[in-house]
This record gives C-alpha cells, sequence and structure tokens, in this order.
C-alpha cells in the first residue's frame, strides 16, 4: 500500500509503505517496504548529521560533506540505525534489517519483516518522525526517539499476512521468457496424468484446462485464486517480477521451482535498473522452495544457474548442449539434469541415462527449429519428473501438446494465402529472436521475410533500439504497429521513432507506423507474395487476425506441414549452396 495516511512532517519524508505480503527481494518471508525521502539531509551541516548520528546510535562519526558519496552512504546507515532504536525502544528486542539507495534521488529504502499491520504502521510514522526531527538539537531527536518508541509498544497488532500455507504441491516459475508456456506444458502434462490442477499466468487463471478468470494473474492474487479451485491436486503459478516487487511471493514455500532466464526486460523500472538486480528478484522463487524439493535452473544462462546457491533445494539443472560445464557441475553436487542426446530429451545422473523422448516428436518444439521451446521442453520435463510423473507421463503430456490449441498466443505457424504467419506475443528482444528461429527455419531460399514489431511502453529506448537493429538484420520490410492497450502512458510516436533509430544503422528503413494490428496484417498482405514469412508480435488483436485468415480459407498449420517446410526449407538450402 502507499502511504497517504501521514500528516504534518512525517508525511513529508515517508514516500510510500509497501506491505509485501510474502517472499520477496530483502527477505524470504513477509516484509514492510519503506521508502524516504532524505534528500534534505544531504545537505545539512556536518555537526547537524553528527548529531543525528550518535542519537541513531552510529559508531562512525565520518559523515561525509554535503552531497558527497560518503554522506549518502552514511544516511542510508543511518535510516538503518534509526530503524533497529526506535524498534528497540518499543519493545522489539531483535529486528533484521535491510536498507539501500532508492532509485530516485533522494530517497533510502528500508525494508524490515513484519508479522501485524498495527506495528509496522507504528514503526514507519516513528521512525518519519525521528528523520524530520533530525535539522533539530539531539535534545529533540531523541524527545522524538521516544514517542517513536511508545507509540510502536502501544500500537495495537492488526492484520497478519494473508499468506498461503498450501496443502498440496506447487510449482513455482519465474524467469524473462517461456513462464506462460512452461506453466501450460506442465500443467497439461498434470492433466494428461489425470490430475486436477490450477494455474495461474498473464493468460488468467484457469483449472483443469478451463478458464476461471481472466486478466494477467502472474503475482500473488494469482496463487489466491488457484487454491480457491477444487478439486487440486497440483498448483502452478507464474510468478512474474512485479508481483514480487509489489506484493511479494503469494506462497509460504514451493515443492519445485523453474527459472526459464534472465534477460533485459522492464529494465528502468521499480528500482531495477540491472541485470543482477533483476536477477535477484528472480531469486526468490528458489529461496523458498523447501529443501526436500528440486529448483531447476537454466544452465547456460550464469545468473539463473548460480541461484542454485542461494536455494536449500536440489538442483536440476538443463542445457540443450550435453557439453555444458553447468551439467557436470550440478552432477558433481549431487544434482541432476536434462540435456538433449541424438535429437532425444534425456536425464541425466551419476550413473544413469534416462530417455524421456524424442524432439520430433514433440510439437512445441516446431522440428527443433524453436531453441526457445527446446530449452521450455527440457525444464518442463525437469519439473514433471521431480513433481513424481512417470516418464510415460511426460511423454504423452509433451507429445500431446499443441501450440495452436494448449499455447495460444505463442508462435502459431498459420498458412494463408501461399504466405507463411509466424504469430507470437514477443514482448523483448529475447521473445523477437525466437520468433525469427522460427521465421527462418520455414523461409525458402527467394522467400522475403516481413516483420511487424510492437511492444508495450514500459521499456527504455534501448529495448526499442534494440528491436529494431534486430528486425533491420534479418528482414528486407519492417513495420511497426502502437500497441494502444499497452502504452502505459507512453508517447505512441516516440516507440516508433525509436525503432526507426535502431532501423538506421542497417540501412533498413521503417516501411509503415500502424494504429492496429488489423492494419498490420492487411498491409503485410498488400505488400507480401506466395512465398514470404510474416513474423508478427501480436500483443491485443490476435484472434481477430487469425480469424480473419480463417474466413479467407487460413488455416494453423499442423505439426505435419510445420516439418514438411522445415525439411523442405533445409533441401532447398542445402541445394542451393
Amino acid at each position: 500500500m502507499a502511504t497517504g495516511s501521514q500528516t504534518g512532517g512525517a508525511a513529508k519524508v515517508l514516500l510510500e509503505h509497501r506491505l509485501l505480503e510474502g517472499a520477496n527481494v530483502y527477505f524470504p518471508r513477509p516484509a514492510v517496504k519503506l521508502t524516504f525521502d532524505v534528500s534534505g539531509l544531504a545537505g545539512r551541516p556536518t555537526p547537524q548529521i553528527v548529531s543525528l548520528a550518535r542519537a541513531a546510535g552510529l559508531r562512525s562519526t565520518a559523515v561525509g560533506d554535503p552531497d558527497s558519496e560518503l554522506r549518502w552512504f552514511t544516511l542510508t546507515r543511518l535510516v538503518s540505525s534509526l530503524t533497529r532504536q526506535v524498534a528497540h525502544r518499543g519493545g522489539v528486542v531483535r529486528l533484521a534489517v535491510r536498507a539501500r539507495r532508492g532509485s530516485a534521488p533522494g530517497e533510502v529504502i528500508v525494508a524490515v519483516p513484519w508479522r501485524h499491520t498495527g506495528k509496522v504502521d507504528a514503526l514507519a510514522a516513528g521512525i518519519a518522525e525521528v528523520l524530520d526531527a533530525a535539522g533539530s538539537r539531539r535534545r529533540t531527536i531523541e524527545a522524538a526517539l521516544v514517542r517513536a518508541g511508545e507509540r510502536l509498544r502501544e500500537a495495537d497488532e492488526g492484520d497478519e499476512p494473508r499468506l498461503i500455507d498450501p496443502t498440496v504441491p506447487v510449482v513455482g516459475i519465474t524467469g524473462t521468457n517461456g513462464k506462460t508456456t512452461t506453466s501450460r506444458m506442465i500443467s497439461h502434462i498434470a492433466m494428461t496424468a489425470g490430475k486436477h490442477v490450477a494455474w495461474s499466468s498473464t493468460e488468467g487463471v484457469h483449472h483443469d484446462g478451463r478458464l476461471v478468470v481472466d486478466g494477467d494473474y502472474s503475482g500473488p492474487g494469482g496463487a489466491r485464486e488457484v487454491f480457491r479451485c477444487s478439486p487440486l491436486d497440483l498448483a502452478v503459478t507464474e510468478t512474474a517480477r512485479g508481483g514480487i516487487l509489489r506484493r511479494g511471493v503469494g506462497v509460504r514455500r514451493f515443492d519445485v521451482s523453474v527459472v526459464t532466464n534472465v534477460s533485459a526486460d522492464h529494465l528502468g523500472l521499480e528500482g531495477i535498473d540491472t541485470l543482477d538486480q533483476l536477477a535477484e528478484v528472480k531469486a526468490v522463487v528458489p529461496r523458498i522452495t523447501k529443501a526436500k524439493g528440486w529448483t531447476v535452473l537454466n544452465g547456460d544462462d550464469p545468473r539463473v544457474f548460480a541461484m542454485r546457491h542461494l536455494s536449500e533445494a536440489k538442483p536440476w539443472i538443463f542445457s540443450p548442449d550435453s557439453t555444458s560445464p553447468s551439467l557436470r557441475q550440478a552432477l558433481d553436487e549431487g544434482g541432476r539434469t536434462t540435456t538433449v542426446l541424438d535429437g532425444t530429451v534425456v536425464v541425466v545422473t551419476h550413473g544413469r541415462v534416462q530417455r524421456v523422448v524424442d524432439l520430433v516428436d514433440v510439437p512445441m518444439t516446431l522440428c527443433g527449429l524453436s531453441r526457445a521451446n527446446v530449452e521450455n521442453v527440457l525444464g518442463v520435463t525437469s519439473a514433471a519428473l521431480a513433481l513424481g510423473f512417470s516418464v510415460d507421463q511426460v511423454r504423452a503430456g509433451l507429445t500431446s501438446f499443441l501450440p495452436e490449441r494448449n499455447n495460444p498466443g505463442r508462435m502459431a505457424v498459420w498458412l494463408h494465402q501461399g504466405r507463411i504467419f509466424v504469430i507470437d506475443v514477443a514482448h523483448n528482444e529475447a521473445g523477437l529472436q525466437a520468433l525469427l528461429d522460427i521465421c527462418q527455419g520455414v523461409r525458402a531460399p527467394g522467400g522475403g521475410l516481413l516483420l511487424s514489431l510492437s511492444m508495450a511502453g514500459d521499456r527504455q529506448a534501448d529495448a526499442f533500439h534494440k528491436l529494431g537493429e534486430m528486425a533491420g538484420l534479418a528482414a528486407q520490410q519492417v513495420i511497426y504497429t502502437r500497441t494502444n492497450k499497452y502504452l502505459r502512458g507512453a508517447d505512441p510516436e516516440q516507440l516508433a521513432d525509436w525503432v526507426a533509430e535502431g532501423l538506421e544503422p542497417t540501412g533498413t528503413r521503417l516501411s509503415a507506423r500502424l494504429d492496429t494490428e488489423i492494419d498490420a496484417f492487411e498491409w503485410a498482405m498488400a505488400h507480401t507474395q506466395p512465398g514470404d514469412v510474416v513474423g508478427f508480435m501480436s500483443h491485443q488483436q490476435r484472434d481477430e487476425v487469425k480469424a480473419l485468415m480463417a474466413a479467407d480459407g487460413g488455416h494453423a498449420a499442423s505439426p505435419d506441414e510445420i516439418r514438411e517446410l522445415v525439411m523442405a526449407a533445409r533441401e532447398a538450402a542445402t541445394t542451393q549452396a
């Protein structure tokens, strides 16, 4: 919750008071995140800061010159120490505290575990009051500390966290790409094996294949909806970065966790500016996986592979490269691995290689073209086996999971008037690369490639530049479609300009700027010919686009048709070479 209830001086320094009701980036249990504006202290005379530091119990009085780096370092320690002082005077003997600089100038964030809302409200108000008195004499600061302690001691306890204690096995899935596909595939394996399963994702909450709640439920709210479903044998929860940062994880623990990858996406939001910071957020999921469980990690992503050290669970590492050092390391550490040998998914433990399924028989891999989905299959296989499903049950689920029927919106291949449309959400650079892998794999020599780009507005300029650069290097024609539903405050023309700027060094120009995905589809049909491939990043109107194709004789390609396209493209490329 954001603070709006403070009055007087406290409201000047307490910017946000947010309850994290589950495991979060600060603690593996519920915590409160308090954001303070201490910019007024950055330029204060040194004696005033020294006086505040002594009142807070800091031993060192090397507080730094006004606005110096040492001063900001001191202010972060100062807020942390004041938090402990207020807690101690309020009767809290031991309190874990995490403090760091905020993303905006002048901000310091402090986080502490919480059990009762009334107590954390009093703690937040008390710290704010002491900080507001910081420019006064030490006697005034001491008086503020006394009042803060009394307020905390006398505060009603209030509500407790609404944290779910699961009664059935739970799978937690996080990462930048592939979360929804992984959630759907694990759930499909469970249903194929006769289990009742509910899962939450960016595509809503489903129970035994039926949509229960529509919308983005990749946060703690999704977990709560999952556990409202009955009967229930298995819960599968997609856990996105936003939910972890804003509310925390919705369940107390996971039996199995999966981390798909960590790549650039949504950077520059909510204090997450680097890949390392993003990985820290994603690592919350394996951190709360129970010791007797398994944490399934992408061995080809160094940040993900390193998460095994943060979890008490046993590591199960996957990589399509059977020679990956991460696989050897995992086996040496007593873990398990899943990889590909001679086109077959295999599980490797010390002294044993177990065949699971041939990739060619798994429709989601599109005959092995989709490296991203090959990796998803390896992660799903690992998670399903870790849950106790048999190899036969996993194989049955993987071979019956169809891209268009069971995974709408992801890597749909459609045939329409001689063109090959590859339609995918592809919401970032990694998603576009996965889309390009498919487009290139089904395109015969001589066929053109048109890319229709779009992306949500809550990305930095660099992300749009990279999107344009990747498209310009791969395609002969590039168009941009405004995602009006997902602008999130951004100027649509600015987003298109950024894509055009990314295209410029490649020698390709932006061919069109369009208002809707229907416009993009019609433009693509007018500017391509039979044999061409259209890579279509679709977020808003993919069902309408598919309906237009179906009404005019188009259809979703079957696994056999995709195989024919792939083999024809390979044969033509070999002959031409």
